[in-house]
C-alpha cells in the first residue's frame, strides 16, 4: 500500500507522543513495502505557526490532551490550519483518568471540517498533568499493549477494505461545557488564571522556558509569567530540582479531589 504514515501531537509531558508515536510506528511496522513516515509535534509555539497540509496518500494519527472534557482551547487556531485534502484521519485524545468527556468527538468533528476522512479513533490514558499519583505512569504497559493492538487493527482496515469506512465515536453534539472543579460550598470555581511558584530549589537551568507550550515563562526570571499557563504540567514534571509549584487553594483541593475520586483504573476506548 502507497501510504505515508503521520504522526503529529501536542503532548507537554510525553503521555500524548508516546501513544501516538507508537500508534505509528505499528502501521508503519505492518507495511510489507518501504513506507514513508513523518513526524510532526506541535508542543511548542514555534511549530503552531507553520501551516500543515495533507494529501490521500497520506494516514494521519493526530493526538492532543483533553482539558476539562474538550480539545484544549489554546489549540483551536492552529488544528484549524491542518487541511486534510482527502487524508486519512486517526484522531486521539488523552485524559488523567477523569473522563475525556467530549474531546474525542470534537477532535473528529474539526478534522472533518477539515478535510480529513476519519476511520478510527481512542481515548486514552495518561498521567494527570495536575499529580504524579492520578494515574501514575499511564500509559503503562497495559495501555502500550491495547496502543499495539489498536495499531494492527488500523492496519487491516487499511489493507483489506475496498472502500474504506468512516467511524463514529462517542460523545455529545452539542458539546457540553468544559468541566469546571467547585469550591467547598459547591460553587464552581475557575482555576484557568491559577500560575506556578517558583521555590528556592530553583538553579536557574532554564529547562522550564524551553518546554512550556505557551512560551509563557520569563528567561530573565523564570519566576515570571509573559503569557498564559494553561496548566499542562511540563514546568512542574520535568523540573530537576522540584522548583516549581502551585499553591492556590481552590487548586490544590481540585487536585486532591480528582486524586480521589478518580483512582479507580479507566480504559482505553477504541473506535474502528
Amino acid at each position: 500500500m502507497d501510504k505515508k504514515i503521520n504522526s503529529i501531537y501536542f503532548s507537554a509531558t510525553d503521555t500524548t507522543k508516546k501513544i501516538v508515536s507508537e500508534i505509528a510506528k505499528k502501521i508503519s511496522e505492518n507495511m510489507d513495502d518501504e513506507i514513508t513516515t513523518n513526524n510532526i509535534d506541535f508542543t511548542l509555539p514555534e511549530a503552531r505557526k507553520e501551516p500543515v497540509s495533507f494529501t490521500k496518500e497520506d494516514v494521519v494519527i493526530i493526538g492532543v490532551p483533553v482539558y476539562a472534557g474538550r480539545v484544549p482551547n489554546v489549540l483551536l487556531k492552529y488544528l484549524n490550519t491542518i487541511v486534510g485534502n482527502g487524508a486519512f484521519a486517526i484522531p486521539v485524545v488523552v485524559y488523567g483518568n477523569r473522563s475525556y468527556d467530549d474531546a474525542l468527538i470534537e477532535l473528529k468533528d474539526l478534522l472533518e471540517l477539515n478535510g480529513f476522512k476519519v476511520i478510527a479513533g481512542g481515548a486514552f490514558i495518561g498521567e494527570h498533568s495536575f499529580s504524579k499519583i492520578l494515574a501514575k505512569n499511564r500509559p503503562d504497559e497495559k495501555d502500550m499493549a491495547i496502543v499495539s493492538d489498536f495499531a494492527n487493527r488500523i492496519y487491516t482496515k487499511l489493507t483489506t477494505q475496498d472502500e474504506i469506512q468512516s467511524i463514529a465515536v462517542k460523545g455529545n453534539q452539542p458539546y457540553r461545557k468544559h468541566y469546571m472543579p467547585k469550591d467547598r460550598a459547591g460553587n464552581p470555581t475557575d482555576i484557568r488564571k491559577v500560575t506556578p511558584k517558583t521555590n528556592r530549589n530553583c538553579m536557574d537551568c532554564k529547562l522550564c522556558v524551553k518546554v512550556c507550550p505557551m512560551g509563557s515563562i520569563d528567561e530573565r526570571d523564570v519566576s515570571r509569567l509573559n503569557g498564559i499557563c494553561i496548566k499542562c504540567g511540563a514546568c512542574i514534571k520535568k523540573c530537576p530540582t522540584h522548583a516549581k509549584y502551585y499553591d492556590d487553594v481552590n487548586y490544590l483541593r481540585h487536585k486532591h479531589e480528582l486524586e480521589i475520586d478518580c483512582a479507580q483504573r479507566r480504559a482505553p476506548e477504541i473506535f474502528i
